[in-house]
């Protein structure tokens, strides 16, 4: 019985662990969620840039010694700058209706901002700040680290933000009319681009903010993370639906949590195969996603 115990305890505490690293998943994939929402297109240079954010901010922290606060700000404010110059270079000169030539520019920005990391720290890995990680809340058996419940916190944070912008201020109007019907803004007097660069501002805001909270959680910031990063903000996209903000919310959560007991028990080499056949899954048996709008397959 004490075994079984034991087990139960390491089995919920990995999933917990993991539903609280989540929350950064889930603001990736609200940032992919919400430029797809705009204009129905994926920005695959999304994660890269927020990640690059992430490096001014480190880059603040070592060079004028930041305190640990004030990095996670800057590399939110870098991550909107950096989101609004992709949006000028790789969407805002294609017609809108070349989904592939958008898509194409995205994904080269997103090597080329990998490449410029890559140049600049020669490829190493950088130790990055944390808060409160030697914080640990005891909960009967359970421990919760205070760093990961800090990216909870934070992460609660600027989705509440993000949905008072959307739904109270007049930039959440103009972006939702944008995104529902593109003409009949511009005839109300709605200007298309600029909602949109904001949109992408407002995104890499959150990047940034997502950026900085994993690499604080991991300890470390590398250009490895780039791509990993990517494909899972992609996927809980996919599984929360194309442009379900709560879906978003959720399928991170799930994400981060199921990651973490296929880590628990199948180890790091398996574990984002496992991830990725949860993919699989939905896509079979709900490709809308869990939010999503029904797919008519006609």
């Amino acid at each position: 019985m004490s075994d079984f115990w034991f087990e139960f305890v390491e089995i919920t505490q990995t999933f917990g662990d993991g539903l609280l690293f989540g929350t950064t998943y889930a603001l990736i994939g609200i940032g992919f969620t919400l430029i797809f929402g705009a204009m129905e297109k994926l920005n695959m240079t999304y994660a890269a840039a927020s990640l690059a954010g992430a490096y001014v901010g480190l880059a603040a922290f070592t060079f004028i010694n930041a305190p640990a606060l004030v990095v996670f700000v800057i590399s939110a404010v870098a991550s909107g700058l950096i989101g609004g110059i992709v949006y000028v270079t790789c969407f805002k000169y294609i017609p809108i209706n070349s989904h592939l030539a958008a898509l194409m520019a995205s994904i080269g920005g997103l090597f080329f901002i990998d490449e410029i990391i890559v140049h600049t720290t020669d490829g190493s890995p950088l130790t990055f700040p944390a808060l409160f990680d030697d914080v640990i809340l005891e909960l009967g058996p359970f421990a919760v680290r205070g760093d990961l419940l800090f990216v909870l916190l934070v992460s609660i944070v600027s989705t509440i933000g993000l949905i008072y912008v959307l739904y109270r201020t007049r930039l959440g109007l103009a972006t939702r009319a944008v995104s529902q019907q593109s003409i009949a803004a511009q005839l109300c007097g709605i200007s298309v681009h600029q909602t949109n660069a904001i949109t992408f501002v407002l995104a890499g805001l959150l990047g940034g903010i997502a950026g900085a909270m994993t690499a604080a959680a991991v300890g470390v910031l590398s250009p490895l993370i780039t791509v990993p990063l990517t494909v899972k903000g992609l996927i809980v996209t996919v599984i929360g639906g194309l442009g379900s903000i709560p879906g978003a919310i959720v399928a991170g959560l799930l994400v981060g949590g199921f990651e973490n007991l296929f880590l628990y028990f199948r180890g790091v080499n398996e574990r984002d195969m496992y991830v990725l056949l949860l993919l699989f899954i939905f896509l079979v048996f709900r490709p809308h996603g869990i939010f999503g709008s029904e797919v008519n397959r006609d």
